[in-house]
């Protein structure tokens, strides 16, 4: 097994166990630091599709080369301080555990009958308006969060560190950064940002539909319908959310949990009506979100087994 196979699944482990202590500094904020500096200093004129293309070149070529520079210095000193390194490097580009301490942060006072805090607490991890959801949506508010997210922070990561080591993390990363950032359809970036969105979501392309297969096959069902059923619904909803992407996960845990999820969102008072996805066999509750906490367990696990079973076979023909 290669060191950075080894130093992706500590990197796991410890995100799964630690997570990214608080106090800790972060690189993506180093990323979005820099991000916003070039945003101030490109974005303004003609051309911006262009210096869009700048930035996007800019912020994952610096990132790829640093963390290259760092794991290749780190391996020559020894391969134990390689490994050291990588894992670390990897285990705060994953976000298991803070994904799960944010969906948790929700749940406890839902189920405890604080319907307000609750609300605050979705406000902290999405766009939406929270101010008036009722029990069931803002468990779908969690839900869907957690549900997209085990691609975006969790396997897709993943996926890359398979491929490139840490330095292949951090290129995705890098770039679902500058996605959050500058990839929005307003007047301010949808050509600024265009790039960026486009690369964010080539990159998502395969990781996505892994991750939704995985969890349509193989996690926990509590749905009365077939699995062909539920497999042909999955493939024709994913395809009506509004990312390439996106769906597949959300419509996967649809199906999985019987419900529905989609629907009316509100953003700073605009209406927003997603299309909505799976078969509501029961009313979305608090319970909800700790079965998709489970889901996402299942299927991160799942998904680092296919890449190891994956990558023994090509070492095998290669």
């Amino acid at each position: 097994m290669s060191a950075h196979i080894i130093a992706l699944t500590i990197g796991l482990l410890l995100d799964r166990i630690i997570g990214d202590p608080p106090t800790w500094p972060h690189p993506v904020r180093w990323i979005g630091s820099f991000i916003s500096r070039l945003t101030n200093l490109l974005n303004k004129g003609g051309h911006r599709k262009g210096k869009g293309i700048v930035l996007l070149f800019a912020v994952v070529g610096i990132t790829f080369s640093a963390v290259f520079a760092l794991t290749y210095a780190a391996y020559n000193i020894h391969f134990i301080v390689g490994i050291a390194v990588e894992s670390i490097l990897c285990a705060v580009g994953f976000a298991q555990k803070s994904l799960k301490d944010a969906a948790m942060s929700v749940y406890q006072p839902l189920v405890g009958g604080n319907i307000k805090d609750a609300r605050i607490k979705l406000s902290w991890i999405v766009g939406r308006d929270t101010e008036k959801l009722s029990e069931s949506e803002v468990t779908r508010g969690v839900v869907e969060t957690v549900s997209e997210n085990t691609s975006d922070g969790i396997t897709a990561p993943l996926f890359f560190a398979f491929l490139l080591g840490a330095p292949g993390l951090w290129l995705y990363k890098a770039v679902n950064t500058l996605d959050s950032m500058v990839g929005h359809k307003n007047e301010e970036f949808h050509e600024f940002g265009f790039a960026s969105a486009k690369m964010d979501d080539v990159l998502n392309y395969i990781p996505s539909r892994i991750t939704g297969y995985i969890m349509l096959t193989w996690t926990r069902n509590f749905s009365n319908k077939s699995f062909r059923t539920r497999l042909r619904g999955w493939w024709q909803d994913a395809k009506k959310h509004p990312s390439p992407n996106s769906g597949y996960l959300e419509a996967a845990t649809a199906y999985q949990l019987g419900v529905q999820l989609g629907g009316r969102n509100t953003y700073k008072g605009i209406t927003s009506n997603r299309a909505l996805m799976g078969i509501s066999e029961t009313p979305l509750r608090a319970i909800h979100i700790l079965h998709t906490i489970r889901q996402m367990h299942i299927a991160v696990f799942l998904f680092w087994l296919w890449m190891m079973v994956i990558g023994g076979v090509l070492r095998v023909i290669a």
